[in-house]
């Protein structure tokens, strides 16, 4: 990979690589990964939240493009109770500079944190998920229909990744058991 000799001209490196994060919703990342089905390229694009590194929100399409990415952030964030004093950190691809999302993210109040061009380490927990998707769970071969790759990504992601499979940036911990001890906590303190 290739370092960038400067930033972003609109959006900087505003996470830094700081992956440690002290409560839910406070950083959400994301990027775009693809899975074979049929015979043709599908786009998965997936939000996480780096406190436990929990997947919030998805999108799977034929094409690459801004409604995917529009579409994985909108589950997140309605799912998550439109949370406020959010930063989304992502890479400088296309589909996350571009206009139309550069807008929809001003509308919802969430700040904007790029990686260094052609820095994956800028992104690591995504890429880190990415391999977990395709070691663990999707078929060297992919999917035969897109109704089962969609099935089959949202069955990992909800019932395993997410509920089952123990991080260890969690301590031992699934994303949700993390997610519930942080709340239990919160609750007792509160």
């Amino acid at each position: 990979y290739k370092k960038a000799a400067k930033p972003h001209k609109h959006f900087s490196n505003e996470l830094n690589r700081e992956f440690n994060v002290k409560a839910p919703n406070q950083v959400w990342c994301g990027d775009i990964t693809y899975i074979w089905v049929g015979h043709r390229w599908a786009y998965l694009a997936v939000v996480m939240d780096l406190f436990n590194r929990k997947i919030v929100g998805w999108s799977l399409s034929y094409s690459a493009d801004t409604d995917l990415v529009i579409k994985a952030f909108n589950m997140a964030f309605e799912s998550r109770a439109c949370p406020r004093n959010l930063m989304f950190h992502s890479d400088q691809g296309s589909t996350y500079t571009s206009r139309a999302y550069v807008e929809f993210m001003h509308k919802k109040g969430v700040k904007q944190s790029m990686s260094r061009r052609g820095n994956c380490w800028d992104n690591a927990p995504m890429e880190r998920f990415f391999r977990s998707l395709k070691t663990e769970w999707v078929q060297p071969s992919g999917y035969r229909q897109f109704d089962e790759a969609d099935k089959s990504i949202r069955n990992y992601i909800v019932d395993y990744y997410c509920e089952v499979r123990p991080h260890q940036h969690n301590g031992g911990l699934s994303p949700n058991a993390k997610e519930r001890l942080y709340w239990n906590e919160y609750k007792y303190v509160a």
